[in-house]
């Protein structure tokens, strides 16, 4: 069930109806609730692969219950990775057997040798990579002692099958979520609203901004070799665009429909175009799963301790995971090798930590110093997206020589100009009000607060407007692919 779809409009004021109005009295009756939306919200794509969620809850939930009660570090060690290899077992198959065999076979072909074996023809459940690090966050947690197991299997389920946040995120800690689903909620006014303007804003994001760019960054890289170079950089951009309205929008509703029932989930984005380094970009960038990584992989192994060479070492595992994370093709290892490559000279200079604060703080503009570091940023950025975006790593290489030709200096020449001039248009737009609110919890988030009430209503009637107008054709959130 996709957020900016009929099923979804008709399904959540449904939900909200039932949670608040028949099961309010209720602590177990509204987590059962939730578990049993979680799962129909799941279950609209493809029924079958609730059973996937419903083992590893089961398997997760009862592993901590005997890491609860076992001294032994031993047994302990080896209840930690059961869980492990469950999780990530299955994460495996569904999502890197066919990649690995692929290349198995590719392998033994260089040298000579032929292996006719065949591939699986495998459907990847819809956010199995989201809610498996979900569940193993729980299981690691209470080994290291960080939570008590909890006994409660319905709160757990609930936790695991959260719908608004269960497919793309944010990957929520169980040190964080889970106690919520122990305490009684009351319906918050102020909360709805601000989650209503919340999920406005990651609308206007996702069926404005993202689906318009898609429209035209598909077809800019499916006919790049017939592109000229100014068409293949606005490519790029579009699809920059595109991969930020869509995700950070999917965590704007999801965000915003989690306050709707009183919940609190973490920010997942934080104004990332507008980072001063590549360390910058990391920190606003898909927090939920950089935190993750940087929590549970890169301390384990070393982290900035050590060693350069240790160092060095840590920052490509921490980058090459993340980016086969993203997908099994080795356009995503080379993304994140890529950022790797970007960040060494930052870390090795000791920057990494340089720009914690707002850009501009209190400022309307940025001083000259931060634009360029913006701008240089930003640039390094799209050019890592082509390699994300592109189908083989030699058509991203290729995308990138089109663009640096002397066909760059020429007038685009991809289809719909006229349309592609309002998509750029409206993401001018975007990048105002999203520089006007960057002190927020997101965009429109001040707008809300400190506008006065009619035009703060003009206001959210124009994005309403937007919306109905200038939506394009209906298309998945690109993270659901991963």
């Amino acid at each position: 069930m996709l957020f900016n779809s009929i099923d979804f409009a008709i399904f959540l004021p449904i939900v909200f109806f039932l949670y608040w109005f028949v099961t309010d009295k209720n602590l177990q009756l509204q987590n059962l609730l939730i578990v049993a939306a979680s799962y129909l919200f799941y279950g609209w794509w493809d029924w079958r692969f609730l059973s996937l969620i419903v083992f590893s809850t089961m398997v997760d939930y009862s592993i901590g219950r005997r890491l609860g009660q076992e001294e032994n570090q031993t047994k302990r060690k080896v209840l930690l990775w059961s869980s492990i290899l469950v999780n990530l077992g299955f994460l495996g198959f569904f999502k890197y057997y066919n990649f690995f065999l692929e290349n198995f076979i590719s392998a033994f072909s260089f040298f000579g040798h032929e292996i006719n074996v065949n591939s699986l023809n495998i459907i990847l459940p819809v956010g199995i990579s989201f809610y498996t690090f979900q569940t193993l966050s729980y299981t690691i947690d209470v080994y290291k002692q960080k939570l008590e197991p909890t006994k409660d299997f319905v709160a757990f389920s609930a936790f695991v099958s959260f719908f608004p946040q269960l497919v793309a995120g944010p990957i929520e800690r169980a040190t964080h979520l889970l106690p919520q689903f122990y305490k009684r909620r009351t319906f918050d006014y102020n909360l709805a609203v601000d989650g209503m303007r919340q999920i406005l804003w990651g609308l206007f994001k996702k069926v404005v901004i993202a689906d318009n760019c898609a429209e035209f960054a598909n077809q800019i890289f499916d006919n790049s070799a017939d592109m000229n170079g100014s068409a293949l950089v606005l490519g790029s951009l579009f699809f920059t665009f595109q991969i930020y309205g869509d995700f950070s929008g999917y965590s704007d509703i999801a965000i915003g429909t989690s306050r709707l029932f009183g919940f609190d989930l973490m920010q997942n984005f934080n104004f990332p175009y507008f980072s001063r380094n590549i360390a910058e970009f990391w920190r606003r960038w898909h927090i939920s799963l950089n935190t993750w990584f940087r929590d549970y992989l890169y301390i384990p192994i070393g982290g900035s301790k050590g060693g350069t060479t240790m160092k060095v070492r840590n920052i490509f595992i921490i980058f090459i995971v993340s980016g086969f994370w993203h997908g099994a093709n080795w356009t995503f290892i080379v993304w994140g090798a890529l950022n790797a490559l970007y960040f060494l000279p930052i870390m090795l200079t000791n920057n990494n930590r340089k720009y914690q604060g707002k850009v501009a703080d209190g400022k309307a503009f940025p001083s000259f110093r931060e634009f360029f570091n913006i701008i240089t940023t930003f640039s390094l950025t799209v050019l890592a997206w082509i390699f994300f975006r592109a189908e083989t790593v030699s058509h991203a290489i290729s995308y990138i020589n089109g663009i640096f030709s002397n066909s760059v200096f020429e007038t685009p020449n991809f289809g719909n100009i006229n349309k592609g001039l309002l998509t750029i248009f409206f993401i001018v737009f975007f990048l105002f009000i999203e520089w006007q609110g960057r002190e927020g919890k997101y965009a429109i988030y001040q707008l809300g607060i400190k506008w006065k009430r009619p035009i703060r209503y003009a206001a959210y009637y124009a994005i309403i407007i937007a919306i109905y107008m200038f939506s394009a054709k209906e298309q998945q959130f690109i993270y659901f692919q991963f």
